[in-house]
């Protein structure tokens, strides 16, 4: 069987997707995957065995045989714990092959095998009967299927047709209840991912098309960390109201639902965006929580659990409204069997059903299909807009003819009002032209900018009507672009385009320039499994840079791209202690001589080592494969050094510790998702065959966890080889 994986192509400014054989190792995919997040995650294991356990005793205190049915099992974890709990025997459902094998090897090795059956099946394809999948139905129910949003993997389905085919009438369900809270604010912050704002450009007020400001925009949630959103970046309206429960101990409906929570506005605003998240009751009298709510809720944010597997969620509300203090409001969730929605009313209001109050949001101006909720913040971040402004103004003339190579960019219609003679865009679909075409016609400036649907090397004399450039603008912004120099695209398009440019043509920006700084997580697993760099939003994960940021590597736009490689090598030399867990890495365009954007760090590093990252835009992390101790005095630095290939446009970067002579080197061990013996005191490397560090087998009355790193996490209940 053939896999396919989607690669970024930095040459094209396309995504291919990319032939895989079928002894294609999955170990790395999964590893980057939320796996190793919920390993690592004790609050959420820990409360998960507590229920797990009590709701074993409720069975075997009514003279019951333990049944159990764990429907997407994952690495086997649960069904472990259910077994360690006293269970007689678990059947561990798991969809994924890759998984499932895992989850087979795994229960092997921790003796389990007589216990706990992998079922390699969707849930909804399993058969109970003798000789079937499950030889009778259980009578305890244990998942994990959540997200973020709660019921976007399918959950609601599941749930129905576990209930109807795979569980006994009256099953013990860990968890036991799910409930969703939500709170409307006002918040210019987060609405201004959801909608486009009026610009400013030389006295000329630019409006957004009315048909994207009465847009519903589209239904995916916004899933983000949202305690990483200062309280002081919203304003609560009402108070937090619990919006609807779920009982998965009783049979479970996927129908189309919505609840309605009343309240008093408690100040006037705009009210724009509901804040929502939801917490797991793992007992039936609700001891046993699990919550998802933001650190700020918390009277000490600090011991707040911190996980990414799941995370709190924005909705934005179809447009904004004026509330006053003390009006009465009625907000509504509506959800289907995978995603969920708001809507705000006040009482005298009334919205029969199958009216818009319950139909899914549908993006309708296309501007939310063209351009992503982060997007949309850069394009609303006025000083952003100002850098590029005052850029344009300083290089742009009367006979100017400009040509812009960004997707769905706006700077060719600011150049347009800026005075130049003639302005061209290259646009790469037909929904990123429309929408510009909309921005022009709004604004009264249709024919301002000729919008050419067609791909650099496409362009011939004729769609310039025989006009030579002399400037070429980008942001550069490429909607296939998911590492930060995937935007060197427009060098590969500047490149294309030089037959078309005047000798003494203006690039804007002229260059980029990649910036690395080596950073310490404060939540991060210690040890990981890469050989490149991965996207990261950092805004939303907390670092603090051990290290200056530094300038390594320049891309000079004016001149064509070179055929052969760039290279260059130093080191960052540690200037604060702490454990260093990685290099983040991201461009700074520098748009003329006196104006730069970046793209990554927005401000300079303090004393303490805090970073304040740019929302809009994803950096690249490199991590180590384990963390480096540093006193910050010790002489210690990071070595490094990258080349730049041409011919396909990736960054090659590798990374060494360097030391002053006489300090030990640090053990470099790699992840590791099982142990080649059940009882050996080694681990062996997933996918390359070394043997790491030696650790030991915990013993004693303290009981241990292995994680997939290989790692021990101090547990009081259980212990497993994972």
């Amino acid at each position: 069987m053939k896999h396919f994986c989607g690669r970024a192509n930095p040459t094209t400014g396309a995504l291919d997707w990319v032939e895989e054989s079928e002894e294609y190792d999955y170990h790395q995919e999964i590893a980057r995957s939320c796996y190793a997040d919920m390993l690592h995650d004790h609050d959420r294991n820990e409360k998960y065995y507590r229920g797990i356990r009590a709701a074993v005793t409720r069975v075997q205190a009514r003279g019951k045989k333990v049944i159990v049915l764990d429907i997407g099992t994952g690495t086997g974890l649960l069904s472990m714990m259910a077994v360690t709990a006293g269970a007689d025997f678990c059947y561990a459902v798991e969809v994924f092959k890759p998984m499932a094998d895992a989850a087979r090897c795994i229960v092997e090795k921790n003796g389990f095998t007589d216990k706990i059956k992998i079922i390699n099946k969707h849930s909804t394809d399993v058969t109970v009967g003798p000789g079937e999948d499950m030889e009778m139905k259980a009578n305890v129910l244990i998942t994990e299927l959540f997200d973020t949003e709660l019921i976007g993997e399918g959950a609601l389905p599941s749930y129905e047709h576990a209930h109807q085919n795979l569980v006994q009438e009256g099953c013990e369900a860990i968890p036991h209840r799910a409930t969703v809270y939500a709170q409307l604010v006002e918040s210019p912050l987060l609405w201004s991912w959801a909608q486009l704002q009026p610009v400013e450009v030389e006295g000329t007020r630019l409006c957004p098309p009315p048909a994207v400001g009465h847009c519903s925009g589209t239904h995916s949630v916004c899933d983000i960390q949202l305690s990483q959103v200062s309280t002081r970046s919203f304003t609560p309206l009402g108070p937090l109201c619990t919006m609807f429960s779920v009982d998965f101990s009783k049979p479970v409906s996927s129908a189309l639902q919505s609840y309605t929570s009343q309240f008093v506005a408690q100040t006037s605003g705009q009210a724009q965006v509901v804040l929502s998240w939801w917490d797991l009751d793992m007992d039936p009298s609700g001891t046993i929580v699990c919550t998802m709510a933001p650190s700020w809720t918390y009277p000490q944010p600090k011991i707040a659990p911190w996980r990414d597997h799941w995370m709190q969620s924005v909705y934005f509300l179809p447009g904004e409204s004026k509330v006053t203090e003390g009006q009465e409001l009625r907000l509504t969730v509506c959800h289907d069997d995978y995603s969920l929605w708001y809507r705000l009313q006040s009482p005298s209001q009334q919205h029969p059903q199958g009216d818009l109050l319950l139909s899914r949001p549908c993006c309708v101006c296309q501007a939310h299909l063209v351009w992503t909720r982060p997007r949309f913040g850069e394009l609303n971040d006025k000083l952003r807009t100002e850098s590029y402004v005052s850029a344009l103004r300083s290089v742009l003339k009367e006979e100017s003819v400009c040509l812009g190579v960004s997707d769905a960019s706006l700077l060719p219609v600011f150049a347009h009002v800026l005075g130049a003679k003639k302005v061209f865009s290259l646009e790469n679909s037909r929904m990123s032209k429309q929408v510009i075409e909309q921005v022009l016609e709004s604004n009264s400036l249709r024919g301002g900018v000729e919008l050419l649907e067609i791909r650099p090397e496409q362009l011939s004399s004729n769609d310039l009507g025989g006009e030579q450039i002399s400037v070429l603008m980008g942001e550069p912004y490429f909607s296939t672009s998911i590492l930060p120099w995937h935007a060197l695209f427009f060098w590969y398009c500047r490149t294309t385009l030089a037959a078309f440019l005047r000798p003494d043509a203006t690039i804007l920006p002229c260059s980029a320039t990649l910036h690395i700084v080596a950073v310490e997580f404060q939540k991060s697993l210690d040890f990981r499994e890469s050989r490149e760099a991965e996207p990261h939003p950092l805004w939303e994960y907390p670092c603090r840079a051990l290290t200056q940021s530094t300038a390594v590597m320049t891309f000079d736009f004016t001149q064509c791209i070179p055929k052969l490689p760039i290279s260059c090598q130093g080191s960052l030399p540690f200037i604060r202690g702490g454990r260093c867990h990685g290099v983040a890495l991201w461009l700074e365009y520098q748009l003329t001589q006196d104006v730069s954007v970046s793209t990554g760090l927005m401000c300079p590093i303090n004393e303490q080592g805090d970073c304040e990252w740019s929302r809009h835009r994803k950096q690249g992390v490199y991590f180590f494969r384990s963390g480096w101790e540093t006193a910050g005095d010790d002489g210690a630095a990071v070595s490094y050094k990258f080349t730049f290939q041409p011919t396909s446009g990736d960054v090659n970067m590798d990374f060494s510790m360097e030391q002053t002579p006489g300090l030990a080197s640090p053990v470099m061990t790699a992840l590791l998702l099982w142990p080649c013996s059940a009882h050996c005191n080694c681990m062996q490397s997933a996918g390359r065959g070394k043997m790491s560090q030696k650790r030991t087998y915990p013993t004693g009355a303290e009981k241990r966890l292995f994680n997939t790193q290989g790692n021990v996490v101090n547990y009081t209940m259980y212990h497993f080889l994972i």
